[in-house]
């Protein structure tokens, strides 16, 4: 556009370019420690071109867009990273707490159980009783230390395996909190997708905050399920978020302004409120890693309690009863899992025998269960533990003792790949305070020389209007 009238619009119209230019480069400046925000840059450019005496020339320069900088690649590679991270951050806690409902920690598949209030200690001291009672068997004194040795060991294997239940309780209600959550933040970005839709009908990309608000629901959504997400085709950038069933079929969770609501059924997350509903294969996420440990690794150790009684129950009523006299067992028959283990009603000093004829001084029953202690079982033999009860449970407890530090090893790995990850990621997404005061600047100067040439053209059309004719 030619002339002063011309020209003077175009530099109204480069002065309001740049001053777009500095107020995004303070808004970067802004959110530098906002760990949600995607640094913007201002798209210059002009409307088009006009014929003029001296040819085609543009209508000037004006900011067409503010976009975000930001590499979707990357973007989905962190929000897996994260979804990976808070798995194994949640088998971990899981199986910390089960470790602490013991008594007793395991440092390596080769050590031994530690602690002092533990089974394995109890269930020693429960035999070494035994073994001191048959060297005096008429002491009363030894009596009761056995009786109490005996209750104390019943107590423990009870309320080892009442704080691993609680411990899979626990697990149970973040995996069901979780789910609220997951509903909750699909309903958000569900939300935000009409909002995004609305805005960008005619200008595609420019709702910035909204997509930096997305994708921060995004990552936060991660952290409780795996997922997968693309742009819907016309959709004015709107997403479609997805998982995955056990035969890899896609299940849509939020489609548009459409939100499948979630349900945990037992060990199954449902899309749907039903246990029917498609059940997804999660990959990572806190509620994969809640239930995984809850029904895996804590399981098994109960299982493996259950056995160490029943076969404890067993094979001391056994010996301590040859004859299977009623009402004469040491374990009451009833109780053979770790819930329910417990000594035989009427079982006090008076009433112990230290042999199965009752002559005074006789020991053969006191010595046969003492010496349970290094008895070797097997399940192949028809026992229900393979190896002494101290070696098998020392196992037990050596396998719990190896998840965990397997978990905080690939746990302390993961960590490093997703600070990688997210470090990549904010080298093109984050705000570079150098940069942005550079930009700063360059837009500073550019303003001012912008308003210099508006002065300019200000003076020669006063020139033109008011002193020519002086």
């Amino acid at each position: 556009m030619s002339g002063l009238f011309g020209n003077l619009a175009n530099g109204v119209k480069a002065l309001n370019a740049q001053s777009i230019g500095l107020q995004t480069a303070g808004r970067n400046l802004a959110n530098v420690n906002n760990a949600s925000y995607a640094r913007q840059r201002v798209v210059f450019g002009d409307r088009g071109t006009v014929v003029t005496p001296l040819g085609p020339q543009s209508l000037g320069v004006e900011a067409l867009a503010v976009t975000q900088i930001r590499d979707a690649l990357l973007d989905q590679q962190v929000v897996r990273e994260i979804a990976t991270t808070a798995d194994l951050e949640t088998i971990q806690s899981g199986l910390q707490k089960a470790q602490a409902g013991l008594g007793q920690s395991v440092q390596s598949a080769t050590s031994t159980t530690t602690g002092v209030n533990g089974i394995a200690e109890t269930m020693t001291e429960f035999f070494n009783s035994f073994k001191s009672y048959a060297a005096t068997p008429t002491d009363v004194g030894e009596k009761q230390t056995l009786i109490q040795q005996a209750g104390i060991l019943v107590d423990r294997i009870n309320l080892t395996d009442s704080r691993l239940v609680q411990t899979q309780s626990d697990l149970t209600t973040l995996a069901q909190s979780d789910v609220t959550e997951v509903n909750t933040i699909l309903q958000q970005i569900a939300d935000l997708n009409i909002q995004i839709g609305r805005l960008e009908v005619s200008a595609p990309g420019s709702a910035v905050d909204l997509r930096d608000s997305r994708q921060a629901k995004l990552e936060e959504l991660a952290t409780k399920i795996s997922f997968e997400t693309r742009y819907t085709p016309g959709a004015n950038g709107q997403i479609e978020v997805y998982a995955r069933d056990a035969s890899n079929n896609e299940v849509t969770l939020v489609e548009m302004s459409t939100v499948t609501t979630l349900s945990l059924n037992g060990s199954t997350l449902n899309a749907g409120p039903n246990a029917t509903d498609p059940a997804l294969a999660l990959s990572g996420g806190s509620i994969k890693g809640a239930i995984q440990t809850r029904d895996g690794a804590i399981q098994d150790l109960r299982d493996s309690l259950d056995e160490l009684a029943n076969q404890l129950v067993t094979s001391v009523n056994a010996t301590y009863n040859p004859s299977s006299t009623a009402g004469r067992n040491f374990f009451n028959a009833a109780g053979v899992d770790a819930s329910s283990i417990k000594l035989e009603t009427g079982l006090t000093a008076s009433t112990l025998v230290a042999s199965d004829s009752g002559v005074a001084g006789d020991n053969d029953i006191a010595s046969a269960v003492a010496n349970l202690v290094s008895k070797v079982f097997s399940t192949a033999g028809g026992d229900h533990i393979d190896g002494t009860f101290g070696q098998y449970y020392t196992n037990a407890v050596t396998g719990l003792g190896q998840s965990l530090s397997t978990v905080n090893s690939q746990l302390t790995d993961q960590q490093k790949i997703e600070d990688l990850v997210t470090q990549q990621r904010d080298g093109v997404s984050g705000v570079s305070l150098d940069e942005e005061t550079a930009d700063l600047m360059k837009y500073q100067r550019a303003f001012e020389a912008c308003s210099r040439v508006i002065s300019a053209i200000d003076e020669m059309l006063d020139t033109i209007v008011n002193r020519m004719g002086a």
